[in-house]
């Protein structure tokens, strides 16, 4: 792969062995669990999930390193390899494990929370990890729906340098645990809240045409009170 066209899908491969055995240990497998790897990347994570889990499920969107999967991995018996978009795949699944492009870290997360699941273990840059724990002004649509979907335990983190290339930022290992499930739709009310963040909840309410009588801001409300303001609009 060339290297313009690894950069364009932000790859950079993890190449530490002992950040990948924290990654898959992290994610509790068991051998009743059927794993989801998005991303199978050169197969750090995907080498080691298969022994672990009843079966295993990996999707690759690049075209030279699915073909090198499946060179490397189509014998294996419980490991189904993919190509496409992870995202777009309805996948039935357990766990979900995944060393992701920083730039789809926003839509994992969407996405999960959309599904239904045991446990999820991601890696992410480290300020998108703080994104999605942050509190009062800090606060962005995505730690709203991070907040309501998830219980999220910060697992390791990892240093540039156990990649190639190495990207200009640390990374962050997560472990997500499902709350509750939501739809698209209230995803994208949330986000439309936010859009407006610098306004009082009242003024928001009225530009979707609802009346609600607050001068807070969304910084202001928790979690569940946001909730409850973007599945009235």
């Amino acid at each position: 792969m060339s290297k313009n066209r690894r950069q364009r899908l932000g790859q950079h491969f993890l190449i530490s062995q002992n950040i990948a055995h924290e990654i898959v240990n992290s994610a509790q497998i068991t051998t009743n669990d059927t794993v989801f790897e998005v991303g199978t990347g050169r197969g750090v994570l995907t080498e080691l999930l298969h022994d672990k889990a009843k079966s295993v499920i990996t999707i690759e969107a690049d075209d030279l390193l699915y073909s090198d999967a499946i060179l490397k991995f189509s014998k294996i018996p419980n490991l189904e390899i993919m190509f496409g978009d992870g995202f777009e795949y309805d996948a039935d699944f357990t766990i979900f494990v995944s060393n992701l492009p920083y730039s789809q870290s926003k839509r994992a997360i969407e996405w999960l929370a959309q599904k239904k699941f045991k446990r999820a273990v991601l890696m992410v840059q480290e300020e998108f990890a703080e994104k999605l724990l942050a509190k009062k002004r800090e606060i962005h649509a995505i730690t709203i729906i991070a907040d309501y979907c998830f219980k999220i335990e910060k697992i390791i983190k990892v240093g540039k340098n156990n990649f190639s290339p190495p990207p200009k930022v640390d990374s962050v290992v997560l472990r997500l645990r499902p709350k509750r499930q939501i739809s698209k739709d209230l995803i994208d009310s949330i986000e439309k809240l936010f859009s407006q963040r610098r306004k009082t909840i009242c003024n928001i309410a009225k530009s979707f045409g609802r009346y609600i009588k607050s001068d807070k801001r969304l910084e202001e409300l928790e979690t569940n009170e946001i909730i409850y303001i973007a599945k009235q609009i």
